[in-house]
């Protein structure tokens, strides 16, 4: 491998991470508020398919971006009203979502598009372009730092670059702030936060709906940045990778970009290389392409260590009287 290919290789698993980025900050908004939530999968599907719709009908990508956002929530209020207001099962109530999504999708795109699924090509202006960073091009002979910066880091769709600045806002409201304070007392213990008289029904609420609204961002990216249009089952995973991105990331901020960017870099190999010599033998195409998936059965197996979710977690909050 050079270093030309390495750039590339670089480049690709920043564009594929992003999408896992978004899925797994969304799902750590909601674990840490004491809401599980397997239907991350679904709230990308939706959100993928929405976005990729209204961008085809009205030609603008913004608007296909609102109406994925807005999916996404829609799932997301679903999701909390049946595990929080309801006190239902949260793991039954994600996978429902996920069902929900898959058949809906490809049902509303038969009807609209006729086209087996799908959504017409996307072009334009109902796409995102990709926006090249400042002094990329005057860095671009600078050795080493130059490409790195010039075709790794610069080039890429503005969510990209959105995804990239949750990571530290993120660590911010939960860390630094009065809000995240309570939302992450909520998720280890909501009989205490209910005595000091916050609300924590709402609080769990506003949780799900951030993990809505970055979850349409996911979904949205990956229709109308990553690809340019909606295909049946795109997600492919990605809603389960990020959970467990988020268990590799014991529900930190920036252990969960790293683990993000592991995941991406795996899919970058595999969709780049049929297969990897090694030295003493060849790595086939088939295993090279289950890569990120094999190190997700891994993560979930627990060979990366002991992963304490919130204590709460899982758990519908009954208020004593």
């Amino acid at each position: 491998m050079n270093y030309l290919d390495l750039i590339q290789i670089l480049d690709s698993s920043i564009r594929l991470a992003t999408p896992l980025l978004f899925a797994c900050l969304a799902g750590l908004f909601s674990e840490r508020a004491g809401v599980f939530d397997i239907g991350l999968e679904g709230k990308i599907l939706i959100s993928a398919f929405f976005s990729a719709a209204v961008a085809a009908l009205t030609g603008s990508v913004w608007l296909g971006l609102l109406a994925g956002i807005a999916s996404s929530m829609v799932f997301s209020m679903i999701h909390g009203l049946a595990s929080i207001t309801f006190r239902g099962d949260q793991l039954i109530s994600g996978v429902a979502i996920n069902f929900l999504a898959a058949g809906m999708t490809v049902l509303i795109a038969q009807d609209w598009f006729s086209q087996g699924g799908r959504t017409p090509q996307l072009s334009g202006g109902a796409r995102f372009s990709p926006i090249e960073l400042p002094f990329a091009e005057a860095l671009s002979g600078v050795p080493f730092i130059g490409p790195l910066y010039a075709d790794a880091l610069s080039g890429h769709t503005i969510l990209v670059y959105v995804g990239l600045l949750t990571v530290p806002l993120t660590w911010y409201v939960l860390f630094r702030t009065r809000f995240g304070l309570r939302l992450r007392a909520v998720g280890e213990n909501p009989g205490a936060v209910d005595t000091a008289g916050v609300n924590v029904v709402r609080l769990r609420y506003a949780a799900v709906a951030i993990c809505g609204v970055l979850c349409g961002l996911s979904g949205s990216f990956l229709a109308t940045g990553l690809a340019a249009s909606f295909t049946q089952n795109m997600s492919a995973g990605r809603g389960y990778i990020a959970l467990a991105a988020l268990i590799f990331a014991k529900w930190r901020p920036w252990y969960a970009l790293g683990a993000c960017l592991l995941f991406g870099l795996l899919q970058a190999i595999s969709n780049r290389y049929s297969s990897i010599d090694l030295v003493l033998f060849e790595i086939p195409n088939a295993f090279v392409l289950a890569l990120p998936y094999i190190l997700t059965v891994v993560i979930l197996a627990g060979f990366v260590g002991k992963a304490v979710p919130p204590r709460a977690g899982g758990q519908p909050y009954v208020k004593e009287r």
